[in-house]
Order: C-alpha cells, then structure tokens, then sequence
C-alpha cells in the first residue's frame, strides 16, 4: 500500500536544520495549506520533515516564512495532550520532495532555486500573492 500524500501552501516560519545524536541531520518546516472556500475556509498546519543529506544543503536558506512550496511525501497523523489537557492532532510528513514555487518575500533576495531529489527540475508555475482572497472561479465539483 501506498501513502503519498502531496500539497502547496505557505511556510510558516523558517526552517531549522538539527541533527540527531547519531548525527543524522533533519530539516523541519511548518506549511499552512488552507482548505474549503468562503466561511468554511480552515488552515492546516502540516510539519514536514527531510533527513540526511537533504537536511544539511542549501534548502534551509530558502525555505522561509511566506515562501510558497509543493511538498510532497508520506503523511502521519499523532495525537498529543496540550497544556490544557484536550488532546490534539499534529499531522506530519516525511518528505521526498519540497519544491520552491511562487515569489520571494521582498526581504529575501537569495535568488529563487527549485529542490526536488532524484527528479529534473519543473517548470515554476505563476502564484497568487493574496492567499487569503477567496476564489473566484466557478468549480464544477
């Protein structure tokens, strides 16, 4: 069976590189994807994390707050008890794939790179600046 799992939405907060006390690297970022339209419109924030040899190259510097990306990889879903003591769900991915897309924040002037492992890079596709603007285009599903 297989779990593949892939999305676009927006980093939250710039990605950290930390290594395990084996030494593996991990590189972990939060993306927001949000779902539904008009009112019923939610965000889901979704941890994604790349290991190894991945984790420690030149994505870190790109993956920054409001940075657009397609991540793709397989999902997990864990629950946990908050400070409150209501149970909460966190959904994870351990990624194979994170690709730049869109525009860089004005304060970012690194220039724009795709990373995508073990595949040629993909031709970037145009971006909406304002996520938070509903769609306007009539969806016949």
């Amino acid at each position: 069976m297989s779990n593949v799992f892939s999305f676009t939405g927006t980093v939250g907060r710039d990605a950290e590189v930390r290594y395990l006390p084996s030494g593996q690297a991990v590189l972990n970022v939060t993306v927001a994807n949000n779902i539904g339209f008009g009112d019923k419109q939610q965000t889901l924030w979704i941890r994604c994390a790349i290991w190894g040899k991945r984790a420690e190259g030149q994505l870190q510097n790109y993956l920054k707050k409001g940075q657009q990306v397609f991540v793709s990889g397989e999902l997990s879903q864990s629950e946990y008890r908050a400070q409150d003591g209501s149970t909460k769900t966190s959904l994870e991915l351990n990624a194979n794939i994170i690709d730049l897309v869109g525009k860089r924040n004005e304060s970012n002037q690194a220039p724009q790179q795709n990373y995508q492992p073990s595949q040629p890079s993909a031709p970037q596709s145009p971006s909406h600046d304002n996520f938070d603007a509903p769609y306007d285009d009539d969806i016949p599903f």
